[in-house]
């Protein structure tokens, strides 16, 4: 006696939507995700314990070396011409300068965003006359809020290392 083989129906998913939106949401994270803009330089903070968290937009970065170069750097809109359209966007200056002329590029930057927050990292082996003269010309030109940034100092027993100021 011959039994009958039940025929097997094989099952298909259909994974078109699925990729559709995997591609979906992988352009929307491409599109709406910002990264932290690269350093003028990079400098070996100096270490402390205090922690004050920095705000991500209208700040003006000085930025001293431990060769002594000082970068001011900061981000302003502008109007550009592209295929004959006029689009604003933002775009980052870096600017290299010296103790003298530090402060002018400064009130320049402050002439476009008077909001923006005045942060100086300057690198632990940067010379402390350096930064007195830099310091001193902030306060001759009257901007005597500005804040040093620091790597926060880690503890024994625990702690971790995050940027502060």
């Amino acid at each position: 006696m011959a039994t009958k083989k039940k025929r097997r129906i094989s099952i298909r998913i259909d994974m078109t939507p699925m990729v559709d939106i995997a591609f979906l949401l992988l352009i929307f994270y491409m599109a709406t995700t910002q990264f932290k803009p690269p350093e003028a330089r990079a400098v070996d903070l100096p270490q402390s314990h205090s922690q004050i968290e920095l705000p991500d937009k209208d700040i003006i970065n000085i930025t001293v070396t431990k060769y002594d170069s000082i970068y001011v750097d900061y981000v302003e809109k502008r109007t550009i011409d592209i295929e004959g359209q006029e689009v604003e966007t933002k775009v980052r200056i870096v600017k290299t300068t010296d103790t003298y002329n530090v402060s002018g590029e400064i009130n320049r930057a402050r002439a476009k965003n008077y909001r923006a927050l005045i942060v100086i990292k300057a690198d632990e082996k940067a010379s402390f006359g350096i930064m007195q003269d830099v310091m001193r010309s902030m306060q001759e030109n009257h901007l005597e809020r500005f804040l040093i940034i620091t790597d926060h100092e880690v503890e024994v027993g625990g702690g971790t290392g995050e940027e502060e100021a």
